[in-house]
Parts: C-alpha cells; sequence; structure tokens
C-alpha cells in the first residue's frame, strides 16, 4: 500500500544544515545602566539560533523556544519568526534549553541542545577583559540531520533556484532566489569563526598532533626493545630472579 501524501521518504538519503547557537553578554556600564533593568542585575545579554553566516535558516526552521532560567517572568520564550533570539539582562549564570521546532512539511518532532549562559570571560587575558567590558561570547557550531526526509521537505531542502513573487505591476518579472545551501563559508570574518579556512586549519592541528602521538609511540617502543634486551643479557649473566611464594 503506498505512503500517504506527504509522508513518503526519499530512502536511503541523509541531509544536513549547519547553525549556530550560543550567548553574547556584556556588563552594564556605571555611567550608562538601563533604567529597567533590577537593581542586582550586571550584564546585558542574548542567545541565539541563527545561520552561520547569517543566512536564513528559516526555510527548515519554523521557530525556536529558549526556557530561561525559572527566576524569569515568562520563562520560556517562544520566537516564532528570524531572528531568533532573546535579549535579557541577569547577574548569574545559567544552562538554557533551546528547542527547535521545524517546519511542517517536514514531518520532523522537536529536537533539543542545552547551551551554558557565559556572562563572564574565561579564556585570555581575563582582568583586561573586566576593565574593557568587552562582549563575552560563547558559541558553537552544530548541525542537524534529517534522515530520509519526506519528499516535500527533500525539495524544500534541495530545490533548485526559486522564483519569487515581485512587487512590480502587470508584467513584472520574479526574482532569482538562489537555492539553499548547507555550506559552510570559505573564509572567515570578524562575525565568524566557522569556515573551511578553520576547518582545513584544525585538520592540520590534529594531524600534527598524531605524527607527535606516533612519534612518542615509536620512541616507547624502541626503549622498551633495548630494555627488553639489557633484561635478557642480565638473565643469562646472573639467572632469571627466584619468584616469592
Amino acid at each position: 500500500m503506498p505512503a500517504p501524501a506527504g509522508t513518503k521518504r526519499v530512502r536511503g538519503v541523509q541531509i544536513y544544515r549547519p547553525f549556530i547557537y550560543g550567548t553574547e553578554a556584556i556588563p552594564f556600564d556605571p555611567e550608562n545602566r538601563p533604567k529597567d533593568a533590577p537593581p542586582d542585575h550586571t550584564h546585558k545579554w542574548k542567545v541565539f539560533v541563527r545561520g552561520v553566516n547569517n543566512e536564513d535558516i528559516s526555510y527548515w526552521l519554523r521557530k525556536v523556544q529558549f526556557k530561561l532560567h525559572d527566576t524569569y517572568a515568562n520563562s520560556v520564550r517562544m520566537i516564532e519568526s528570524p531572528p531568533f533570539e532573546v535579549e535579557e539582562t541577569g547577574w548569574g549564570e545559567f544552562e538554557i534549553a533551546i528547542k527547535f521546532y521545524f517546519v511542517p512539511d517536514s514531518t520532523e518532532k522537536p529536537q533539543q541542545i542545552w547551551h551554558g549562559l557565559k556572562l563572564h570571560p574565561y579564556y585570555g587575558d581575563v582582568e583586561q577583559q573586566k576593565r574593557d567590558r568587552s562582549m563575552v561570547t560563547s558559541v558553537c557550531y552544530e548541525e542537524v540531520l534529517f534522515n530520509e526526509p519526506v519528499e516535500a521537505f527533500y525539495d524544500l531542502l534541495t530545490g533548485g533556484a526559486q522564483v519569487t513573487k515581485s512587487k512590480g505591476g502587470k508584467g513584472a518579472k520574479g526574482a532569482i532566489k538562489a537555492p539553499p545551501t548547507a555550506e559552510i563559508p570559505l573564509k572567515s570574518s570578524g562575525a565568524n569563526k566557522f569556515s573551511k579556512e578553520e576547518e582545513n586549519k584544525e585538520l592540520d592541528r590534529l594531524g600534527e598532533a598524531v605524527k607527535q602521538v606516533q612519534k612518542l609511540i615509536a620512541e616507547e617502543k624502541t626503549k622498551l626493545v633495548e630494555e627488553e634486551a639489557k633484561l635478557q643479557e642480565l638473565e643469562k649473566t646472573e639467572g632469571k630472579p627466584i619468584k616469592k611464594k
């Protein structure tokens, strides 16, 4: 019996879509403190989900739910259109639950991840960053995997150039919209550190680390062979040690 319309899956296919998520926080300027911030709050912060290079990801992601700490009024924030982000103020760090709801065509169930809000610098010149009131960022790269997507969603994810309706008058031609992409940028930029360039650098670093480990293993094997040879020589001249019962 054939699958109902809209539920037939593309067998043997896996499609991924990359995105980034994280937090940004900056300490209040004592001379320009937000008037509506509670007296014990010390930072302004933001939690977000976005495309790797700020691309539009709403063609596969319908809405995002952010679950903040229970001390916040309306601690569950549902963001139903881009930008998928929440801005707040606070004084403490905590884990934020981020739940993804995919577009209806996907028929996919929501997925959830967790991310820790970072308010304070934790690497580099920490004291200087505190003095400068530098922005503290904690950003992660992630890929969502759609295993054997339904046909309609497969078309959304992989369709070619799409024609969008023009706002012009009668006879106006539609604009050609570039097809969606799953590729991360080739080069890094100030606003984005996730790129093929950084990926290749990391692969080079891992390759060098593997070489170092292999070198250390070879050196230890050589030492072991030498020690075994010394032991055999001692056993020939001194005899084998007597084992105590």
